[in-house]
């Protein structure tokens, strides 16, 4: 069916005049939810926001029932943009207005003075276009250099000389982005960035619903659904939200990190990029886990700074750069299947280093550091998942034979697993991971050397990195210290278990 393009047409539409004069934006938003709220069992609130379902998102339903603008408070990594721009989703599919108005009038009550003009020359013929959900969302990041000028508007007076128009005429108005989010949803990110005169400017359109501009006596009753996202830890350093404003947001709703490692693993699964068009994939279970541990223990580490946070993004950069090596691996050794190894989290540190903000006694260990000590932390709780209780004496007491075993993260499946099998008791514990040696020698390596790795994790074997770029001896302490050696090719990573 076609949608009207006149008002004439309008008026003998679904857009009834009654229905479009009284139904303001926080109407739509509450009857839209209303409505997925009956079918809740068909469909979440709102698809991708994942760990949310019993904490935040009852908050921002609440919210949303009330009519009220809100504020999402929360650390960097928890959705919060992600959760403003959802809300989209509440919206009508379409939305008739004025077609060139600048501010989307209501065809049916405009309120800019050049479409009560048009609506009087033009009648029942007047021109109606059209808005989607994305078109009626306006977000904006508060920065220091924010004008009022910016979210209101101002006199333009290039306008004014072209029209032949007093200064003081409403036709002169260049409107802002607060007046251009009529009849949608305006957020403004990070507000506390927000310079204290001008979250002045927004107490009007949060309480007696109307600006002004430029002291002129222009009033614009606009229509707009506002909600806010900040930081609490930067109040101090980079602003504050003033208290006036404060008070007229309905609704202050924290969010928060993952709560189990099974909600943060969905999470990253979402987000990263792991459909590649290149070779078929298989991501191990227990490499997941130990990726999405890794963030896990960065947040309890003293070392990092908690009032930071250690954002999401972390194990979603580290995991795409974790594949991106099993695929490198993979293309150089001709082989068909990625299976990612724990070495490719080791090779994943520069995804991980710049995510994390050290306090003191990290800063003097350094940022690589503090990073392998995460991921052997992740690793030795993920292989207590697996193999807490199993009888893993018989692979410890090869190695105190004087067993040795050499690895290199860039060597081929097929060879690392005739060594591996040389380890007596290792490829039968495959087990509790889901790998038969029945599996792909991809397959079978990866989860062999998450073994080795969760066992040198709790320090009941010795192991030695050896990397081209530096080189030394083999230290007492096997299980804290490193030695590095030339290997025969250059930029090759090649470990050693003994």
């Amino acid at each position: 069916m076609s949608l009207p393009r006149t008002l004439a047409d309008l008026r003998r539409s679904i857009f009834s005049e009654e229905r479009l004069r009284t139904r303001r934006v926080k109407d739509e938003l509450r009857e839209n939810l209303i409505a997925r709220l009956c079918q809740q069992g068909e469909q979440p609130v709102f698809p991708g926001i994942v760990g949310y379902d019993d904490t935040v998102v009852p908050q921002i339903v609440n919210a949303i029932l009330s009519r009220h603008n809100f504020i999402l408070l929360g650390l960097r990594g928890q959705a919060k943009s992600r959760i403003l721009r959802a809300l989209t989703s509440l919206l009508d599919p379409k939305m008739p207005y004025l077609a060139g108005c600048e501010i989307h009038d209501n065809p049916y009550a405009p309120i800019c003075r050049s479409c009560r003009e048009e609506l009087q020359r033009r009648g029942d013929d007047v021109a109606i276009a059209y808005l989607s959900p994305d078109e009626r969302y306006v977000e904006k990041l508060a920065t220091p250099d924010v004008t009022i000028a910016d979210l209101i508007g101002d006199i333009d007076p290039i306008k004014a000389a072209r029209g032949g128009h007093e200064l003081s005429n409403e036709l002169t108005v260049h409107y802002g982005l607060l007046p251009r989010a009529n009849r949608g949803i305006f957020a403004i990110n990070e507000l506390p960035d927000l310079a204290g005169k001008i979250q002045v400017g927004l107490f009007n359109i949060m309480q007696e619903g109307d600006v002004q501009i430029k002291g002129y006596p222009i009033r614009l009753p606009l229509d707009v659904a506002l909600a806010f996202s900040a930081n609490p830890e930067d109040y101090t350093a980079r602003g504050k939200i003033i208290t006036p404003l404060k008070d007229r947001i309905g609704s202050e709703i924290r969010t928060h990190y993952p709560a189990t490692v099974e909600e943060g693993i969905a999470i990253t699964a979402q987000e990263a990029w792991t459909r590649r068009n290149g070779h078929p994939l298989h991501l191990p279970n227990y490499v997941q886990e130990v990726i999405e541990r890794v963030a896990f223990a960065a947040r309890e580490d003293k070392k990092i700074d908690k009032r930071s946070g250690v954002s999401q993004r972390l194990p979603i950069s580290a995991m795409e750069n974790v594949i991106s090596n099993a695929e490198r691996r993979a293309i150089r050794n001709q082989e068909k299947l990625v299976v990612p190894r724990i070495s490719d989290i080791y090779s994943a540190l520069p995804a991980i280093t710049g995510k994390l903000e050290l306090e003191y006694e990290g800063e003097m260990k350094g940022a690589d550091t503090v990073s392998r000590e995460l991921i052997r932390t992740a690793i030795a709780k993920t292989y207590d998942e697996y193999f807490t209780g199993a009888n893993v004496q018989q692979i410890v007491q090869w190695f105190d034979l004087g067993g040795e075993v050499q690895l290199s993260d860039s060597i081929a499946a097929a060879a690392a697993l005739e060594n591996l099998k040389e380890i007596q008791g290792l490829i039968e514990k495959l087990g509790p991971l889901g790998v038969s040696q029945k599996e792909s020698p991809e397959q079978q390596v990866s989860a062999a050397e998450f073994i080795l790795e969760g066992l040198h994790a709790h320090k009941r074997i010795g192991r030695s990195e050896e990397r081209v770029f530096k080189a030394g001896e083999k230290k007492p302490e096997p299980a804290r210290e490193k030695s590095f050696e030339m290997d025969e090719r250059p930029y090759r990573q090649r470990r050693q278990f003994n």
